[in-house]
C-alpha cells in the first residue's frame, strides 16, 4: 500500500466515523454484540480553531462482555487538549510556513485563544475574559515527532507502483546537531517528475555505506533499481563505488554547477595575472576582458552539444595563453561532465538537485529544532511527503518559472492525490 492509498484509507476511516449514527454506536466494538445500554457520559473541553468548546461524550456498556466504551469523534484526538484541526494547523503552519516551533505555537495560540497577537490584528477585538490558551512549542514539537514516527511506518512500499524515469539526481546536506555533532541528509529525486524518495540521515557522504543506505531505502520504498540509467551528483567517491557495486549499468553525471565552483579558484588566479603594470580602470577592464574570454571558452566545453564539439572547445581553451590550467582540470572530468549527451542517458539533468536543499533549509533549516539524527530523519521524512503532495506555484515570478505549475510531483508521476493532503498521509 503506497502513501496515496494510505492517505485515502485514513480519510475514508474518518468519514465513516463521522457518518456513524446512534444505532451504530449501540454495537459493541469489542464483541460486536448489540445488547448494550447507555452508561453515562463525560465532558471534554478541547481547543478548536473557534476557541475552547465543551463536548459531551456518551458512554455505553455491553451486557454480553460487560465492557464499557465511548463514542468517538473524527475531529477529537484521544488524550489531547486540542482538536484535530489544531494539530493539522500547527504542523502545516510550521512545515509550509517555514518558521520556528516557538513562532508556530505563538501564532496558533493567538488565533485559537483570541489573545496576544490576535489583538494586534483585530483592533476592535476585546481581551478574552475566559481561560487563555497555553499551547507551547514543546507540544508542537511532540506532534511533529509523532508525525515523523508515522512517516517511518510508511517507508515499506511508500512509493510502490509509481513509475520512475530512471534519470535521477542526488545530493547531501550537512546539518549541525546538538553537541556540535554533524549529520548528512541524503536524498534521491527523479529528474523528470521531481518525485522525492525517502531521505536518509548518515554520519558522512564519503563512505559507500552511506550511499548504499540511501539506495536501499529507495528500493524498500518501491524504487526499481533495474530502471536506473544515470545519476547526477557532485562527484562523491562513495557514490561512485556504490553504483559500481549495486548498479554497474548506471552512469554518473558530474554536476556542472559544482564543476564551475571547482574551476573558480583557478580562474581567479589566472585573471589576477592580467593587468600587471596597469592601474585603476585600465587594469580592471583588462581583467574583465580576460575573464569573459576564459568563461566563454569554458562554456564552450561544458555546454557542448556533442563529444566532438566539447573536445574542439577544449583545444581552443588549451591554446589560450592563460587556459592551460583550466583545460587540465576540465580534461580530468570531461567524460563525466558529458554523460547527459549519451542516448542511453537522455533526459538526465546536468545539475544536482541543489534547489531541493533550498526548500529544505526554508522548512527545516540546518537541523534547527532537532537535537539528534533520529529526530532530524523523522523531520526529513515528513518534509519529503510534504514535497511530493504539494503542487508547485501556479503563477510564475519575475525571475523564476516553474516547469509544471500547479502540479505536484505525485501528479506528474501519474498518481494524482486529488483532495488528499500530506497531513492525511501522516494520519494527523
Amino acid at each position: 500500500m503506497n502513501i496515496v492509498h494510505r492517505a485515502r484509507h485514513f480519510v475514508q476511516s474518518l468519514r465513516e466515523q463521522a457518518r456513524r449514527s446512534i444505532w451504530d454506536w449501540q454495537r459493541c466494538p469489542y464483541c460486536g454484540g448489540t445488547h448494550t445500554c447507555r452508561w453515562g457520559s463525560y465532558e471534554r473541553r478541547p481547543w478548536t480553531l473557534e476557541g475552547r468548546q465543551t463536548v459531551c461524550v456518551p458512554r455505553h456498556r455491553c451486557c454480553a462482555c460487560h465492557r464499557t466504551y465511548s463514542e468517538q469523534s473524527p475531529w477529537l484526538v484521544r488524550r489531547s487538549w486540542y482538536a484535530r484541526e489544531v494539530h493539522r494547523c500547527a504542523i502545516d503552519f510550521w512545515q509550509h510556513g517555514g518558521t520556528s516551533l516557538r513562532r508556530a505555537a505563538d501564532f496558533v495560540r493567538s488565533f485559537i485563544g483570541r489573545q496576544e497577537r490576535y489583538l494586534l490584528w483585530c483592533i476592535s477585538a476585546l481581551r478574552p475574559l475566559g481561560e487563555e490558551c497555553r499551547l507551547a512549542a514543546s507540544t508542537v514539537h511532540r506532534w511533529l515527532d509523532r508525525a515523523g514516527r508515522e512517516a517511518e511506518l510508511t517507508l515499506p512500499g511508500q512509493l510502490e507502483g509509481i513509475g520512475s524515469s530512471g534519470c535521477m539526481g542526488t545530493d547531501g546536506l550537512w546539518s549541525r546537531l546538538r553537541g556540535g555533532t554533524k549529520a548528512v541528509v541524503l536524498a534521491l529525486v527523479d529528474n523528470a517528475t521531481g518525485l522525492l524518495w525517502p531521505p536518509v540521515v548518515v554520519a558522512g557522504e564519503e563512505s559507500e555505506q552511506s550511499w548504499r543506505e540511501m539506495l536501499e531505502r529507495a528500493v524498500g520504498a518501491g524504487f526499481d533499481l533495474d530502471r536506473l540509467r544515470g545519476v547526477v551528483s557532485d562527484g562523491a567517491n562513495g557514490l561512485i563505488g556504490c553504483l559500481h557495486e549495486m548498479a554497474k549499468w548506471a552512469n554518473q553525471q558530474r554536476c556542472v554547477w559544482h564543476l564551475w565552483r571547482k574551476l573558480g579558484g583557478e580562474l581567479a588566479r589566472q585573471v589576477s595575472k592580467v593587468g600587471v603594470g596597469l592601474f585603476g580602470a585600465a587594469a580592471k577592464a583588462a581583467r574583465e576582458r580576460v575573464r569573459r574570454e576564459l568563461v566563454a571558452l569554458i562554456h564552450g566545453v561544458l555546454d557542448a552539444r556533442s563529444q566532438e564539439e566539447a573536445e574542439a572547445a577544449l583545444v581552443r581553451l588549451k591554446a589560450h595563453q592563460l587556459g592551460a590550467g583550466l583545460a587540465r582540470q576540465l580534461e580530468e572530468c570531461l567524460d563525466a561532465a558529458l554523460i547527459h549527451l549519451n542516448a542511453y542517458n537522455r533526459g538526465l539533468a546536468r545539475v544536482a538537485p541543489e534547489w531541493l536543499w533550498r526548500d529544505f533549509r526554508l522548512r527545516l533549516s540546518r537541523g534547527r529544532n532537532h537535537g539528534t539524527g533520529v529526530r532530524l530523519e523523522r523531520a526529513a521524512l515528513v518534509w519529503a511527503i510534504y514535497h511530493n503532495f504539494t503542487p508547485a506555484q501556479s503563477r510564475c515570478e519575475r525571475k523564476r518559472r516553474y516547469r509544471r505549475p500547479g502540479q505536484s510531483p505525485l501528479e506528474v508521476a501519474g498518481v494524482p492525490p486529488g483532495e488528499i493532503s500530506y497531513l492525511d498521509a501522516l494520519a494527523v
